[in-house]
């Protein structure tokens, strides 16, 4: 079996990642929080796959192993998942001869590590067939994607149902790279999150790459009175600029430590040195710059508001019993 590797984490950041699990552990039941989903609960497989978690778990370590890059798209793939539709894992179907299904929408195309939930997947059904769905597989290994990477450990409620659509039209609910800081607040409002959530989910951005075309057109005639736009530090849109003289597929890092999960992405808004629109707007707008600021100070804090925004996000309207299935495959609808 293979054992959980600690690079790049660092023993202090893995005892403060547990401290903040059992902070949170003791605020559930302190508190009395529920799912608000019937039928979900941590130990949903403990009975009928009870090595589910761990085969999941060694799937992704044996991947971010040979590629850390990987841990950015788990996470970013499990984003683009739930505000469509859901976390009914539908973002993983491929298409066929009479539907366009999300993964080949423009905003999809650069999704990376569905060979990992597949490899999952597969191992998993050799255990216990028709049982965890490709939903909570992929929830599980974005989980453990930000831990393999540094980041802070946290549970997620299992249980979820796989969907059966997947369209392209419906990507239209993924925030672009271009709405500022009120049009951020407003799209992760209306999924019942806070101006605080949604910049502690902004910060997965401290993992992976912008790709050139989500990030031109801050650099010339970027709007009636600036060529540039005039919250990006001149001399890093020099960089960005040397970045997108190699095509539009060109990439750029969104932060200094691009597969270390850490708060150096609320450092780079403070230094406009975001590589976003959307990421920099978060400084620029007085309304959200105090949590950037607070995030930059306190990566504890970060962590925390962090872990607890997954969850909530992991549970984005989940289907449950008849209005789901188990697929068999993640990438064909049963």
């Amino acid at each position: 079996m293979m054992l959980l590797q600690h690079y790049p984490v660092k023993p202090a950041q893995m005892a403060m990642s547990y401290m903040f699990a059992l902070i949170f552990a003791m605020d559930i039941i302190v508190s009395g929080f529920r799912f608000g989903v019937d039928g979900l609960s941590m130990n949903y497989y403990i009975m009928n796959c009870p090595f589910a978690e761990g085969i999941i778990r060694n799937t992704v370590n044996r991947a971010l192993q040979s590629d850390p890059t990987l841990a950015a798209g788990l996470v970013r793939m499990h984003f683009h998942d739930c505000f469509v539709e859901g976390c009914d894992g539908s973002v993983l179907i491929d298409s066929s001869k009479g539907n366009k299904a999300e993964k080949d929408s423009p905003a999809n195309l650069s999704l990376r590590g569905y060979e990992i939930i597949d490899q999952a997947k597969e191992e998993i059904e050799q255990q216990c067939p028709g049982v965890v769905s490709c939903a909570d597989i992929l929830a599980m290994a974005a989980r453990d994607a930000v831990f393999f990477a540094g980041g802070p450990v946290y549970d997620i409620p299992k249980g979820r149902k796989d969907g059966r659509r997947s369209k392209i039209e419906d990507t239209i609910n993924l925030p672009p790279p271009t709405l500022n800081s009120s049009e951020l607040m407003r799209m992760f409002g209306q999924r019942g999150f806070t101006a605080q959530e949604m910049v502690a989910l902004s910060g997965a951005h401290t993992l992976g790459v912008a790709r050139c075309s989500s990030f031109k057109h801050r650099l010339s005639n970027f709007d009636a009175t600036n060529d540039v736009d005039p919250t990006l530090d001149t001399k890093f849109a020099k960089t960005l600029s040397k970045t997108c003289s190699a095509g539009d597929n060109a990439e750029q890092a969104f932060d200094s430590t691009r597969n270390s999960f850490d708060n150096d992405y609320f450092y780079a808004l403070q230094r406009e040195n975001g590589v976003l629109f959307s990421d920099q707007t978060l400084f620029a707008s007085a309304r959200t710059r105090g949590i950037v600021n607070g995030y930059a100070m306190n990566q504890a804090m970060f962590f925390l508001d962090f872990q607890q925004a997954m969850v909530k996000m992991s549970m984005l309207d989940v289907k449950e019993g008849s209005k789901g299935e188990v697929r068999d495959n993640c990438r064909l609808i049963n």
